[in-house]
């Protein structure tokens, strides 16, 4: 009989204030919904939570889709519900890659037998409307075009209704990744055009990883109730979610009751906030930030016009460890940020400002944070300046 070699102690995580790509802060209201009472996955009480978090995220991503739930899974889970559903062996698809979650899609693609046309984009920078048009035109019969909204690699913000009317032209699906801007910048699911989009809840909804939310128009419904044969992934097959989420109630698996809980009340601090002024919340602090961090010389890395409010991406002063700041950040702050992937690792670093931290005391917090952490390097960085620049954007003096 195997025994324990040692006797484990209580959970107590060390506190963290988490400024990077993701998982974010949660609102103490949302841990309180967690706590409550369980009820069983088809208890009445249960289903009508259901239809109001259904009703909640329909108002977050402003459509009047029906088909919109939360899949149980991370926002990865949501990349994988849409791309398995819609497309099937022999498809093809056209992915615009500016980053490794569009890399990921054209994975995904490619493991459910598509044949995929790659929009090789510039990380940093948006894919063109230009862009798109050409790849339409060397794959006019592709089913969908899948794009990244809010590329938490680089922190670039990608229009999308250029994109859209492309795709719509040719007949083809838009499929977009919201997973870092839903909650946190306009997501209009209905006015932009969009047939289907996933997001996750650790990012500006300020939830815990655990749900991704879905959402699919009529018509992106109908392709996948024209699918020739059935959805390679038993757990994720929408045609029979959807009968759970829907009206018939039809069993699938077990709900995470919690995190259901959590996420109609995240949702629920939104609609309380409104969503414009959410907007505008994380647009101001973003600009405070970035207006703190160019004063003592941090350059931002996304495109000028395109940069994402809840996800800032800076590049790293030549001569810096990138490694060293985020472990003193860590260690003398207990501050968290991101570092780089792909091409840009020890080049950029990332820091969140999404949903529940995006608020003029983390922005404080890290500015003084960051000009501690270069300076412990040589690097000159006053964090006075840097205060100072972000008190003018808050002042209106910028």
């Amino acid at each position: 009989m195997l025994t324990l070699k040692k006797e484990y102690r209580e959970l107590a995580p060390s506190e963290r204030v988490l400024l990077g790509p993701g998982p974010s802060g949660v609102d103490p209201r949302v841990l309180r919904a967690m706590s409550t009472p369980l009820l069983g996955h088809l208890d009445p009480e249960f289903l009508e939570i259901m239809n109001e978090t259904g009703e909640l995220l329909r108002y977050v991503f402003q459509t009047s889709n029906t088909l919109t739930l939360a899949m149980s899974g991370t926002g990865s889970a949501g990349m994988d519900t849409i791309l398995s559903n819609l497309l099937e062996p022999g498809d093809k698809a056209i992915i615009a890659v500016c980053g490794v979650f569009g890399e990921r899609m054209v994975d995904i693609a490619l493991r459910n037998g598509a044949e995929v046309k790659v929009i090789q984009g510039e990380w940093g920078r948006i894919v063109e409307p230009e862009a798109v048009e050409a790849a339409f035109r060397e794959v006019p019969q592709a089913k969908l075009l899948a794009v990244v909204h809010a590329e938490t690699s680089t922190g670039v913000l990608q229009p999308l209704t250029d994109l859209a009317a492309v795709a719509h032209r040719y007949g083809a699906l838009l499929v977009v990744d919201c997973v870092t801007s839903l909650g946190g910048a306009p997501v209009l699911i209905d006015e932009w055009g969009v047939d289907a989009a996933y997001s996750g809840t650790q990012k500006c909804l300020s939830c815990p990883p655990g749900l991704a939310p879905v959402t699919l128009n009529d018509k992106a419904r109908a392709v996948l109730h024209r699918r020739k044969s059935k959805v390679p992934s038993w757990y994720l097959d929408l045609t029979m979610i959807e009968r759970y989420w829907g009206q018939e109630r039809f069993y699938h698996h077990t709900a995470p009751i919690s995190m259901v809980y959590a996420l109609r009340e995240a949702l629920r601090i939104i609609a309380e906030e409104g969503l414009e002024a959410r907007w505008a919340r994380h647009e101001l602090n973003a600009r405070a930030f970035l207006a703190g961090c160019e004063a003592i010389g941090l350059k931002p890395f996304a495109q000028e016009g395109h940069r994402l409010p809840s996800l800032i991406t800076l590049r790293i002063p030549e001569g810096i460890d990138d490694v060293a700041v985020r472990q003193f950040l860590l260690r003398e702050y207990k501050i968290e940020i991101g570092g780089g992937l792909g091409p840009v690792k020890g080049q950029i670093w990332r820091v969140g400002l999404m949903g529940y931290n995006s608020n003029r005391l983390n922005v404080t917090l890290a500015l003084t944070a960051l000009a501690e952490a270069l300076k412990a390097q040589g690097y000159q960085a006053s964090a006075a300046a840097a205060l100072e620049a972000a008190d003018k954007v808050y002042t209106g003096q910028e």
